[in-house]
């Protein structure tokens, strides 16, 4: 073979061994153009949910849990999260415990143990959220809430998106439609009052407005005011200054199921139930299920309590599902909340279009997804403090054994009666 012919047939097998290696070379980096695509779409997407399920809150803490799984397994069947080609929804849940110590301690090993969390929610008391939104905006980690406590949104952090109307505000709200209802049944106006307490961060902020305006501007005098720290030991002391002191209106605001049942029981006790003295409340314990278990029926007929959300018209699917799945017997504020909670971080992730905590977080700051449908009145969208636009309260009255929505209108699941004195 003459020396062109072998160096024509080297150069040959050259070319084709070269054109096979850039071959194997761009599948294989179309391969791993391939695997990153499917790491960027995560099949599962975790937020966590951090409550009390030890010590005297653990009830709230339960419920709350129910409404997050229902949120997630809805929001799974319907295709996930569809920017992330699909990825599910985990939950990730904390116990934070009874104390703020141990909350704190909670939300460390929280963002400690799961660096990949997108999101979270949850708390329960304002006094917790506020312990463990500290630790959460170091790690930034953006935390929905329903804490109503105005601080939590008055610190200047970034990452706390409050979805309740804070305290403040639902004082304002609610305080006013209670007196229109007193005087429209009863001919006249409350014109004295007395306030029992305990003293954790969301009733300290609500008697704060009561106090500095409010009471005032409609015309009620403060003749009783008392506070204690949870656990309450004894009510007698407190409901017997009441009983002295003969007041128009009582506000009663516990945040302990315990306590709750303990001032009910006394207040029964001592003659001044069943509308001798009409009883309001600022907290969701007073309408707790747990309730019927001291009192009966009768005892806690008409006490009212205005809170940030409840089950009311438009969700009747998820009450039904509620009792049937977890033989609950009506959806409390920690039910639809933190079930509207995980819907809110879907929009947020589908915003965002990744798995990215910093870029949920800027979601939420600049999402506006239309008027809210798990949480009363005002918008899907925050302000520049975290507050969720044009938030609503409701009001929530005892009625045959069950506390329902009795305001706004739109929202009602019966007309509200104001308790006559005797």
């Amino acid at each position: 073979m003459g020396q062109d012919k072998i160096e024509d047939n080297v150069a040959d097998k050259v070319s084709k061994t070269s054109l096979t290696r850039r071959t194997v070379l761009s599948g294989a980096a179309a391969i791993g153009l391939s695997t990153m695509a499917r790491a960027q779409a995560p099949a599962e997407v975790k937020v966590g949910l951090i409550v009390p399920l030890s010590g005297i809150y653990t009830r709230p803490g339960q419920v709350m849990r129910m409404g997050a799984e229902m949120g997630i397994e809805h929001i799974n069947a319907q295709g996930g999260i569809k920017s992330l080609g699909g990825a599910k929804m985990k939950l990730v849940v904390i116990d934070c415990g009874d104390t703020t110590e141990k909350a704190k301690n909670a939300a460390q090993r929280m963002v400690a143990q799961e660096p990949d969390l997108v999101a979270a929610t949850g708390s329960y008391l304002s006094s917790f959220t506020l312990a463990v939104t500290e630790v959460t905006e170091r790690a930034e980690l953006p935390v929905l809430t329903l804490s109503y406590s105005d601080l939590l949104t008055d610190r200047g952090f970034k990452f706390i998106f409050q979805t309740a109307a804070p305290a403040s505000v639902q004082s304002q709200l609610g305080l006013p439609e209670l007196m229109k209802l007193a005087e429209k049944a009863a001919g006249k106006r409350p014109k004295t009052v007395a306030m029992l307490m305990d003293n954790t961060a969301t009733s300290v902020a609500t008697a704060k407005a009561l106090k500095e305006k409010l009471f005032a501007q409609e015309g009620l005098q403060l003749v009783v005011e008392e506070v204690w720290t949870p656990p309450l030991s004894d009510a007698t002391p407190l409901i017997q200054k009441v009983r002295s002191a003969r007041p128009d209106l009582l506000l009663f605001m516990p945040n302990a199921i315990s306590d709750a049942k303990l001032g009910l029981e006394k207040i029964n006790e001592f003659g001044l139930g069943q509308g001798k003295i009409p009883t309001v409340s600022f907290s969701i314990t007073i309408a707790e299920p747990d309730m019927l278990q001291s009192v009966t029926p009768e005892v806690v007929q008409g006490i009212m309590t205005i809170v940030a959300n409840w089950g009311c018209k438009g969700h009747e699917d998820i009450i039904a599902e509620l009792k049937a799945k977890y033989k609950e017997p009506w959806a409390t504020q920690n039910v639809i909340s933190t079930y509207g909670d995980m819907w809110l971080m879907k929009a947020a992730l589908e915003k965002a279009g990744k798995a990215n905590r910093l870029a949920v977080a800027d979601a939420f700051r600049t999402l506006d997804d239309g008027p809210a449908k798990y949480y009363p009145g005002g918008q899907l969208k925050f302000d520049e403090k975290g507050r969720r636009v044009g938030a609503g309260v409701v009001i929530v009255q005892w009625q045959n054994g069950v506390p329902v929505t009795v305001f706004p209108s739109d929202l009602a699941q019966a007309s509200p009666f104001w308790p006559k004195k005797s």
